[in-house]
């Protein structure tokens, strides 16, 4: 176990047991081994994935109180993140991870079974589509997602997944206020309200980050999202 990643996760006030700082090993293990093969992540080294995949990932303590969440929706996970930390170090979450590369879910599953992590699955497909399923939409507490996209787009894709007073908080780096103006006819669209922005450097290091808590104050309209690839080509304004 890493000193430096335990230190780090205490002063954001996260405390893990030694079997939740075993599966954070596990589960680097499997990333570096994973991704001989495929494309997972450009970062490799150990302290370095602690802290800008781990601890990036469990940063959203500073945002929000995961005591009271009990469903979360990760749009765009990727590698895992942050759903996967979310449930490791918060085991009462129920997860789901949402992505649209087969291999990276075929990875995704493996993680979830050699960790053996309960409540918790991963979808494979786009988010314009499972959001039109019943069973998603308009169904969790919490949807996050670090996905690279402009935030018109990205509360395209997760509002519509969010139930009404629940939560979207994207991840984002560096200066967002332009973002966020260009977003707020898209955000009033959808249903949401922009709560709070919380800026804060990861701990122990320079690097910045940049937190949006926006809060679902009404039903996302039935037309939204639109149909696949139209959030990104063509941005609500």
């Amino acid at each position: 176990m890493s000193k430096i990643f335990e230190q780090k996760l205490n002063e954001m006030g996260i405390q893990l047991s030694e079997r939740q700082y075993q599966q954070f090993n596990n589960y680097f293990e499997l990333l570096i081994e994973w991704n001989k093969v495929m494309n997972l992540t450009g970062i490799t080294e150990y302290e370095e994935v602690n802290e800008k995949h781990f601890v990036d990932s469990l940063s959203i303590v500073k945002a929000v109180d995961i005591g009271s969440i009990e469903t979360v929706m990760d749009v765009g996970t990727g590698a895992g993140f942050p759903g996967i930390p979310l449930k490791i170090a918060f085991p009462h979450l129920k997860v789901t991870l949402l992505d649209s590369l087969n291999k990276r879910i075929k990875f995704l599953d493996t993680v979830i079974s050699e960790l053996k992590l309960e409540d918790i699955h991963t979808i494979h497909g786009r988010a314009e589509d499972y959001a039109r399923k019943e069973e998603y939409r308009e169904n969790f507490d919490l949807v996050v997602s670090r996905a690279v996209a402009n935030l018109s787009t990205l509360s395209e894709y997760c509002l519509p997944y969010v139930k009404t007073g629940g939560l979207f908080i994207p991840y984002k780096s560096g200066e967002i206020e332009e973002e966020v103006k260009n977003a707020e006819t898209a955000l009033k669209i959808l249903g949401g309200k922009k709560r709070k922005t919380v800026k804060f450097q990861l701990p122990g290091s320079d690097i910045g980050r940049t937190l949006l808590v926006v809060e679902k104050i009404k039903f996302t309209g039935k037309k939204f999202p639109r149909k696949a690839g139209l959030p990104a080509k063509e941005p609500l304004k």
